[in-house]
């Protein structure tokens, strides 16, 4: 589904973040990547997903190479084909869970019966049906990222990223927000590629890999 082939990215002046980057996301495939603080995962991350450009390298998903010179393409590829999950859940506080999650929906034109539907199949898969008409100021870290991994899969995105998507969390609460995770990735035959610096979430994904001194290797 992903495949990413000798990604490289530095800033002016400085050593590449990362070069020749290599790796592969399978269907229904979870990966972590882990490193430490400023190794250059969060932008690995963001370079996936066409937010930054690449200085060499090519991303492909499902068949499709990412076109980083054409940024109304890669707007609307991200709008269609992927689910972002943040460790600061970026929930709109004037609007509802429900209304939050069908956010993707709307955007892609999804009708509103249709919207309806999706939403509450997505609130029940991560446990918040009941607090469908509460803003997200009223629920917990743990609820807020339930919340937001409902808003990543509701329209059934071909991609999943996750940046430290435990990091404001309690161990108790970083534990079912994975479980979660993983459900949804693996209910909706997804790829999902997360970072994160904690082990401990890295060794709920299906395989992880170590980004060090800009080079990513099997951990």
């Amino acid at each position: 589904m992903l495949e990413v082939r000798g990604l490289t990215k530095g800033f002016a002046g400085g050593a590449p973040l990362f070069a020749g980057v290599d790796f592969a996301v399978a269907r229904g495939e979870w990966v972590a990547v882990v490193g430490e603080s400023g190794s250059g995962k969060s932008t690995l991350l963001h370079t996936v997903a066409g937010l930054e450009r690449p200085d060499a390298g090519r991303v492909r998903l499902d068949g499709r190479t990412l076109d980083y010179g054409d940024d109304t393409a890669l707007a609307l590829w991200r709008r269609g084909q992927v689910g972002f999950v943040f460790q600061a859940f970026h929930l709109l506080p004037y609007l509802s869970v429900a209304e939050n999650v069908a956010l993707p929906l709307a955007l892609n034109g999804v009708a509103a019966a249709e919207r309806t539907r999706r939403v509450g199949e997505a609130l029940e898969a991560v446990g918040l049906t009941a607090l469908a008409a509460r803003r997200p100021g009223s629920l917990s870290g743990g609820e807020m990222q339930r919340a937001a991994i409902a808003r990543a899969l509701v329209h059934r995105p071909a991609l999943v990223l996750a940046d430290e998507p435990t990091g404001n969390l309690d161990a108790g609460n970083a534990g079912v927000v994975l479980s979660c995770l993983g459900d949804a990735v693996k209910r909706s035959n997804a790829a999902a590629l997360m970072v994160t610096h904690s082990v401990v979430a890295a060794a709920r994904a299906d395989r992880v890999l170590r980004l060090v001194q800009g080079r990513l290797e099997a951990a």
